[in-house]
Parts: C-alpha cells; sequence; structure tokens
C-alpha cells in the first residue's frame, strides 16, 4: 500500500524566497573584495547550500582565490582570516538579507496545497539563526510561515547540489530545483528575458546537474512540488 507523504522540507534562498538566490551570492563577492579578493558571482556560488563559514573557507580554498589571497596579503590565507572573514560576514549579510525577501512565484499556492493534503512544512537554510529569523519574517509577511524551521547552527527540496545530497543521505525524496535558484543563478528578470531556446539549455544542463547528484525528480519552482508528490507516494 502506498506511504503517505506527511513531511516536505525545502531550502529558503532559491527555493522559498529570493529568486536566484541572488543575495547570498553577492554578499560573498562583496566580503572579499572588502578583504583585497575579487571573487566571480560563479566562484561565489560553488559551495552555495553549505553553512556560511564553511561557504567562505571553500571560497578561499580555491586555487585561484589562494593566489590572489597570497599576493594581496603576502602570505596564505589562514584560520585567523577565516574567523574575521565570518565576523564581517555576518553584518553584510544581515545589512543585505531585506532587500532579497521576496517569496519565489508559485510558494503560497505550493503550500497551501500541501497543508490541503494534511503535509507539513519545514525549512532549513545555510544561515544562521539570526539570519534566518530576518528571512522567516518576511516570509510570514507574505504569508508562508512554514511549520519547523532549522538553520545551519542546529544541525530537503533544495535548489543547490549539497541539498540533494542531505537528502539522499537523510533517506528522503530529493527534489531538484533548477529555474529559481542557484543552479540557474539569475534574478527574475534576467531569468524572464532569455531566449526560449537558451532558457532549455540551461534548464536541461541544471537538471542533468541535479540527476547526477541523485535527486529522484527535478522541477522548475517550487510551484511544481505538489504534482510530483503522488508520484512518489505511488512508488513508496
Amino acid at each position: 500500500m502506498p506511504t503517505s507523504i506527511r513531511l516536505v522540507v525545502a531550502d529558503l534562498a532559491g527555493t522559498t524566497i529570493d529568486f536566484g538566490s541572488s543575495e547570498p551570492a553577492g554578499v560573498f563577492v562583496d566580503l572579499f573584495a572588502r578583504h583585497g579578493v575579487a571573487i566571480t558571482i560563479a566562484e561565489a556560488r560553488g559551495p552555495m547550500g553549505t553553512a556560511k563559514r564553511d561557504h567562505i573557507a571553500a571560497v578561499a580554498a580555491l586555487p585561484r582565490i589562494t593566489a590572489t589571497w597570497e599576493a594581496a596579503h603576502g602570505r596564505p590565507f589562514r584560520e585567523a582570516d577565516l574567523d574575521t572573514l565570518y565576523a564581517d560576514f555576518i553584518p553584510l549579510q544581515l545589512e543585505s538579507l531585506p532587500r532579497f525577501d521576496d517569496l519565489i512565484p508559485g510558494t503560497r499556492e505550493a503550500v497551501a496545497m500541501l497543508r490541503n493534503r494534511g503535509i507539513a512544512i519545514a525549512v532549513t537554510t545555510g544561515y544562521d539563526a539570526a539570519m534566518m529569523a530576518v528571512v522567516l519574517a518576511a516570509a510570514g509577511r507574505q504569508g508562508f510561515v512554514p511549520d519547523t524551521a532549522v538553520c545551519a547552527a542546529e544541525v530537503a527540496v533544495g535548489d543547490t547540489l549539497a541539498d540533494i545530497e542531505a537528502a539522499r543521505n537523510a533517506g528522503a525524496w530529493a527534489v531538484g530545483v533548477t529555474a529559481t535558484g542557484n543552479m540557474l543563478g539569475l534574478t527574475r528578470p534576467e531569468h524572464d528575458a532569455l531566449a526560449p531556446g537558451h532558457r532549455a539549455d540551461l534548464l536541461k544542463a541544471a537538471a542533468e546537474q541535479m540527476h547526477a547528484a541523485g535527486a529522484h525528480a527535478v522541477i522548475e519552482g517550487i510551484g511544481d512540488l505538489p504534482a510530483i508528490l503522488s508520484g512518489f507516494e505511488a512508488e513508496a
């Protein structure tokens, strides 16, 4: 007999809020620039989905960034630098969050459909507790209040490969999000301006990466989620 799905776990930036997951990527670029190291948006996005301190460490460990840091500072990147960057990152992130707090289209409708089916909604994020509180307050003002929330300091539908890995490791159904989050990394206007053929090519490449990482299904945005749950239940 099919097993009923009782819980959906969704990421925040790029999945339910902040189309394109633009806020965290931009802050990482700003952070490193303030310390004399220029990083690209692509480099900033690479570790997305991990805790923010770990994210900074991963960017700093990239060979090009390692070399650039040493040239700028006259010595290798060290643990004390990670402490400094993370301390500087926190106020930058908190100041930036309110500028990127719009719900992603389809979030309210998807949540309503899930709740009509008796499915609880949790959110998880690489933000710390203070950052998550800012984001959840904005989501609540727009009508989205999850049943529970877990942040990086305490411990999955998601828009990063790390989300897929976490879901598979937990033994959960893993659903990848391509269009609205980190895989495309485009703001809503940038996304909407894509030529149809180019958009299709980008989505196809993103979906292939998600499937290769272990996603059971891939959707463009969270609004597509309710339609695939019945299939999961039938397979369970």
